[in-house]
């Protein structure tokens, strides 16, 4: 264990404000690449290495890092892979007491998972995560609640083509997703919290004009705005985790969001067809809108503003496209974007189609919100089991495994559906491991892909929630366009995008899985 007692006064003196994270992990990059903190680089402060002394059992080496701001330090094993970092501020009594609040007393590479960051405050830990990941749900249930009513939706307005319906599906993810290319940017530059509380309002004026829609086309107007409402509580949610913590503990607060977020799907198709046998599909908009009125009024009152000033970006076109520009052309982010499109693509190909097969063709009717849940319940428990070890296993062990078992699993139903042996119990065991090795994926898919986007997290954030959404979408409406009553279109469109997924991290990992890569020497 490492006690860092070389502090430091700061010039401008011992009352001069605290660095806003008191000792947390800074960028802590699990795949191991020493990155200059961004005081430093920008100001062009000399940099100063020390050895600190402090052995532990794995004889790694602990360097710090003097900046204008505190000392970055990291722990260094053999052969270059740096597996934690921190930062400490140069107000060392202000430090002390924070530390004491979470019971933290040192600095070291086992307690980085105990650690609460105060930027989130007067929110302590279990309410930042609920919060989060009630924020986050807005999204599922506006998509999983309307399942059951996709026939008396398409009775309603007498569509006469049977895969039609779908577009109130298609049409909500279109907004959400062109929503997230403006959402990031906004806030960088105004912060976090008016721009969630904006798209919160968004989504509470499109639930009321949906539920007076008077035809198909005001609805879809209705759902697309409801979409780019929703897109502002997704980006704003990652970027908000993203100010206060880093690496693995954001991938372990990442997760446990998800893992209330992704239990909804397994509740709301259920919940939309109770809703139904009270009142008409219209009852579902209602449901959804005085969720949202709670969910912004949470949010209004106990979210702080994550995002300093100091911090803001500017809104010209060249800094913007600056910023997109360093997101695209990182090949990390880039391609834990294109991967997770690609998984995605497969989960929203099974929601579109999902309430056609198991009522058409293995005639469950009313039974099929039942059957949905069984089977989104994978997806819960693989939430649950990513929160609980990722920090030990680590991001890329987890994921990568997940995504081996994905292809092999999208492989045995694509050839059960071949050879017409896909009984209804086969078929939800698979669907059920769909579910569970996704889940596994994209919260550590997520982590990886934002990891190297400290200092653009809102416009890193909405870029990557644009392109995992618009490429899912647009490659999952062609599957569920596809059904023919059979399951062969999904299980070949899920085939093909589980195997893209796969060669696309292998590409990004330089054909080297389940292992973080080792320090470049540029």
């Amino acid at each position: 264990m490492v006690k860092l007692d070389d502090w430091h006064a700061h010039p401008q003196g011992p009352d001069y404000p605290n660095d806003r994270k008191s000792v947390a992990p800074l960028d802590a990059s699990e795949s191991g690449q020493f990155r200059t903190p961004a005081t430093q680089k920008n100001r062009g402060e000399p940099r100063q290495y020390s050895e600190i002394r402090g052995a532990s059992r794995f004889d790694r080496s602990f360097a710090k890092e003097r900046t204008s701001s505190g000392i970055a330090a990291s722990i260094v094993a053999p052969g270059g892979i740096e597996t934690d970092r921190w930062h400490v501020p140069l107000n060392p009594r202000s430090t002390y007491n924070a530390n004491m609040s979470t019971g933290v007393r040192h600095v070291t590479d086992m307690n980085g998972d105990a650690w609460v960051s105060s930027t989130h405050r007067p929110m302590g830990f279990p309410e930042f995560v609920i919060v989060i990941a009630s924020i986050m749900a807005l999204y599922p249930l506006a998509m999983d609640m309307m399942l059951p009513a996709l026939p008396n939706i398409g009775s309603a307005f007498h569509i006469v083509l049977v895969n039609r319906p779908q577009e109130v599906l298609s049409t909500f993810l279109i907004g959400f997703g062109v929503g997230q290319f403006v959402m990031g940017p906004l806030s960088d530059r105004f912060g976090r919290r008016p721009v969630l509380l904006g798209g919160m309002t968004v989504y509470f004026v499109a639930s009321v004009l949906a539920i007076s829609a008077p035809s198909f086309e005001t609805l879809l107007l209705a759902r697309a705005l409801q979409g780019l409402g929703t897109s502002a509580t997704r980006v704003i949610a990652t970027s908000i985790v993203r100010d206060c913590y880093a690496g693995r503990r954001m991938a372990s607060v990442m997760s446990l969001a998800m893992m209330v977020f992704i239990a909804v799907p397994v509740v709301a198709p259920s919940l939309g067809q109770a809703v139904m046998l009270l009142t008409q599909w219209r009852g579902i908009f209602i449901v959804l809108m005085l969720y949202g009125v709670l969910t912004l009024i949470w949010s209004a009152l106990r979210m702080p503003e994550t995002l300093p000033l100091s911090e803001r970006k500017s809104l010209a076109i060249g800094d913007v496209l600056g910023a997109f520009r360093q997101t695209v052309t990182n090949r990390q982010t880039i391609g834990y974007a294109l991967a997770a499109g690609g998984v995605q693509a497969s989960l929203f190909g099974f929601v579109f189609s999902s309430e056609q097969m198991f009522t058409e063709i293995y005639r469950l009717g009313h039974y099929f919100p039942l059957a949905f849940a069984a089977i989104a319940i994978g997806i819960a428990v693989a939430g649950f089991l990513n929160a609980r070890f990722v920090g030990g296993v680590g991001m890329r062990v987890i994921s990568h495994g997940a995504l081996v078992g994905f292809v092999a699993v999208a492989g045995i139903m694509l050839l059960a559906a071949k050879t017409q042996i896909l009984p209804l119990a086969l078929f939800m065991a698979l669907a059920a491991l769909m579910m569970f090795t996704f889940g596994l994926m994209f919260a550590n898919f997520t982590a990886l892909a934002m990891e190297p986007q400290g200092r653009i997290a809102g416009t890193a954030s909405s870029l990557y929630g644009s392109i995992t959404t618009l490429l899912g979408i647009g490659i999952g409406t062609v599957i569920g366009q596809d059904y023919d009553g059979t399951l062969l279109p999904f299980a070949t469109g899920f085939f093909f995008c589980a195997l893209a997924a796969l060669g696309v991290v292998l590409v990004v990992e330089k054909g080297r899985l389940f292992k973080p890569h080792r320090i470049s020497n540029a």
